[in-house]
């Protein structure tokens, strides 16, 4: 079993500059590795794979001054970055995803791959492959880069696609390290879950998580977000130069700040969804019923698409299924168009015309009273039994 851990990374200016020319070489590689593609297919010829264009790439960089200074960076930023836009090519060819497009040099994340035999971790520190040219030991120190959270990464592991990004305010890495599976099999009762906007998720065992969007410090900082985007937009009117827009240097402060609250907002809104997922897997249930939405149709609605947003349910979704993978726990998705809501969980009666507003069941053939929310996880979890 493989587990992906993400950690921040603490460069000093040097180091960021160098980052930068690293993610900076990715990108060109993968954008002529597209251009490469594109003039072979204009002239008619088969496609060509990442093995060939690397022997091309190779030639190109002894012969060819404009690609000398490739040599200046490792080699295996180049090798993976002609793999990703092959890779991008064959989803394509497959119909999984759409036409490959150019890096943009603003608008694209900044990141590029690490060797994973060369890779070197201690406690603190991380060292990367050729960031320095010089062998001197005083100067191979500038390889090494500071963890922000030291003995997070195991040292001696054997690790699988590591990458470095930048997410525009610090620098990560993530990593793949091998783990042994557990063989420990929960046998506690099953748990359906029912995620909404009142309440982020209400459990069939009467555990009720709340809505981390409503507290203080969420919306102080959601109104501080508010004010300073609209400062901005203001400076942006009043340094407008015909139909151009000039951005000063207060506007760029401004930015960063506000780049920083939406970083805060989402960090928040993770750990919480952490908090409240590994709290759910710790109680070892046999399997956790989830519902299918239809969050694409409900993010159309203009009243709701802003709360169903900051709800983040596909992270909540994804942190539930590899947490329940790496617990022997049988994840089941229920149908989209299960009637959750509308079942009674006496009679199993469905009442048809129940509208969003009303947030009290009552069922008008045995009259049974209860929560809306926690009708819907107890029916999921019946859902569970079944499936």
């Amino acid at each position: 079993m493989i587990k992906t851990i993400k950690v921040m990374l603490c460069p000093n200016n040097k180091q960021k500059t160098k980052l930068f020319a690293c993610a900076g070489t990715a990108r060109f590689i993968y954008n002529w590795t597209l251009w490469y593609q594109q003039i072979n297919y204009e002239f008619g010829y088969s496609f060509v794979g990442d093995v060939e264009l690397r022997r091309i790439l190779t030639v190109l960089k002894q012969t060819n001054q404009k690609f000398m200074w490739l040599n200046d960076y490792s080699n295996n930023i180049a090798k993976q970055a002609v793999k990703d836009a092959v890779k991008a090519y064959l989803n394509f060819f497959k119909g999984i995803t759409e036409f490959p497009r150019f890096k943009s040099r603003r608008r694209s994340k900044p990141g590029f791959y690490a060797d994973p035999c060369k890779i070197q971790f201690t406690g603190t520190h991380v060292k990367l492959e050729k960031l320095t040219a010089s062998r001197k030991t005083n100067k191979q120190k500038f390889n090494s880069i500071k963890l922000a959270e030291p003995n997070r990464i195991s040292v001696n592991a054997k690790y699988s696609n590591p990458r470095i990004t930048f997410d525009g305010l610090n620098w990560w890495i993530s990593v793949g390290i091998e783990y042994e599976e557990s063989t420990e099999q929960p046998e506690n009762q099953g748990i359906g879950i029912d995620i909404g906007i009142k309440e982020l998720a209400v459990c069939s065992d009467k555990k009720i998580y709340r809505n981390i969007n409503k507290t203080a410090k969420v919306r102080k900082l959601k109104k501080r977000k508010r004010r300073l985007q609209r400062r901005i937009s203001r400076k942006y009117s009043k340094n407008k130069k015909g139909e151009c827009y000039c951005k000063t240097r207060n506007i760029v402060k401004s930015e960063k700040k506000l780049l920083k609250i939406i970083c805060r907002l989402t960090n928040i809104r993770h750990s919480y969804l952490h908090s409240v997922t590994s709290e759910i897997v710790s109680r070892k249930p046999k399997f956790i019923v989830l519902e299918d939405l239809n969050v694409k149709g409900m993010m159309k609605n203009k009243h709701l698409a802003k709360v169903v947003q900051e709800q983040c349910f596909f992270e909540f979704y994804r942190q539930i299924q590899y947490k329940c993978n790496w617990n022997n726990i049988r994840f089941i998705t229920a149908d989209r168009y299960y009637s959750s809501s509308k079942l009674c969980s006496c009679c199993g009666y469905v009442k048809k015309d129940l509208k969003l507003s009303e947030r009290i069941y009552i069922c008008p053939e045995c009259h049974n009273t209860i929560d809306r929310d926690f009708q819907a996880s107890v029916n999921l979890m019946r859902y569970g039994l079944t499936a």
